[in-house]
């Protein structure tokens, strides 16, 4: 399993009549010992030479679900839209829809920095902004101590952004992220969901608070190379959007009668793009904590039909995409370690418009809460559908199909800490 270690390191010269100047940058740095025998010297900061690693960000490590803590979650197991290395897997069309099926690495990041004066978690007296590019980073410092606050720069192909930042009037308060409501309604009756929203781009964050810039060395190491001391802090950018793969399995779609697809466009052998909400879910979340906002929302995505799939041996259609979201309402999907500990009370409902062979639609609503809880970090979400059971809608809108199906995998992952 790759392994995620985004950190930064920050690099403070100690020169006891000279101003002081700090080096912070994300660094995959080792500690060393504490040696107080060499000189001290002023780090040149127009020559800073110390850079970012690369940030292992794939699917796998993400999805591991325990970090080596004991989950058995295999994703690509239940996968059976986007199965790697399979014909009709996660190919350029699924790509152009719905982007990465991974996360992709950023490179860019905003850091602010928050000055608490001699008091450690105190009240931030001044904030300083910076914007990190290229992977290295550097600043000056004053003695006491320092709140840091990390993101990632939102890059889209389109420059359109679903994203946007509130800053809060206050500096103790946290920096919220957050969506606006779609042009579009939920399709079918839930009082509480009637809007959709847009999706957000990925997201990623870190913050480390009380970071202890002193005077007596207190921390510090020395660099030979550089001929410093320096105080070297490790943080970790963790995501705090999610990934989300829901999947339709359409058994028995060809009618044994006309010989046709039920659930197809008109010009068979197309596949379709299907509109497509999961309610329950958080609008916003915290660049502070991670923790996302109790106003929950159904997030709007689109879907799209497979011919021909296989699964375990059957030939199924399946209509399947990818979901990125701010996850279940008021809790950081990374500090659970199991789903028992998910406080999750919202109802999560799947809504899928599908097109019949006769041009007719019909808007398909699935219960999948068991399933969106134990997935609290994200992953796949499974529905069967048996259409031997499913009526031909007569008329446009369909007969509002309402199709309760249990989870699928309804395995409850336990670990002991």
């Amino acid at each position: 399993m790759n392994e995620m270690k985004n950190k930064i390191s920050q690099i403070i010269p100690i020169v006891p009549i000279v101003p002081i100047v700090t080096i912070v940058t994300i660094a995959t740095l080792s500690l060393t010992g504490c040696y107080r025998e060499p000189p001290l010297h002023l780090y040149d900061e127009d020559n800073p030479a110390v850079a970012l690693p690369w940030i292992d960000l794939r699917l796998d490590l993400y999805w591991d679900y325990g970090l080596n803590l004991g989950i058995n979650y295999d994703w690509r197991a239940e996968w059976y839209y986007g199965k790697c290395g399979q014909e009709g897997g996660w190919d350029s069309e699924d790509m152009r829809l719905f982007g990465e099926l991974e996360y992709v690495e950023p490179t860019n990041f905003f850091i602010r920095r928050y000055f608490t004066g001699d008091v450690p978690y105190g009240t931030r007296l001044k904030k300083r902004d910076a914007y990190v590019t290229e992977k290295i980073f550097h600043a000056p410092y004053d003695w006491g101590f320092w709140d840091i606050l990390a993101w990632n720069d939102v890059k889209t192909i389109d420059d359109v952004y679903s994203l946007h930042f509130r800053e809060p009037q206050s500096l103790d308060e946290d920096i919220t992220a957050y969506t606006n409501q779609t042009m579009y309604s939920s399709r079918y009756h839930a009082p509480r969901y009637q809007n959709s929203f847009y999706e957000p781009e990925q997201l990623f964050s870190a913050c480390e608070r009380g970071i202890d810039i002193n005077r007596d060395l207190t921390g510090f190491t020395y660099d030979e190379e550089k001929d410093i001391w320096v105080r070297r802090l490790n943080m970790l950018l963790e995501p705090i959007t999610y990934i989300y793969l829901p999947q339709v399995i359409l058994h028995h779609n060809i009618s044994p009668l006309t010989h046709m697809r039920r659930i197809c466009p008109d010009d068979e052998g197309t596949t379709q793009i299907c509109d497509a909400n999961l309610s329950g879910l958080a609008r916003s979340t915290s660049l502070n904590t991670g923790i996302s906002g109790t106003d929950a929302i159904a997030v709007k995505f689109r879907m799209r039909q497979k011919l021909d799939m296989d699964m375990n041996g059957e030939t199924v259609d399946i209509v399947g995409g990818r979901l990125m979201t701010f996850g279940i309402c008021g809790q950081n999907g990374n500090r659970i370690t199991r789903a028992e500990e998910n406080t999750d009370k919202e109802h999560h409902y799947l809504d899928v418009n599908m097109r019949f062979y006769n041009g007719m639609d019909s808007t398909f609503v699935f219960d999948v809460t068991d399933q969106v809880r134990k997935r609290y970090k994200g992953g796949v979400i499974t529905v069967e559908l048996d259409m031997d059971t499913v009526p031909v809608p007569q008329h446009p809108g369909g007969s509002g199909f309402n199709a309760v199906v249990k989870g699928f995998d309804e395995v409850s992952h336990e670990i002991e800490l």
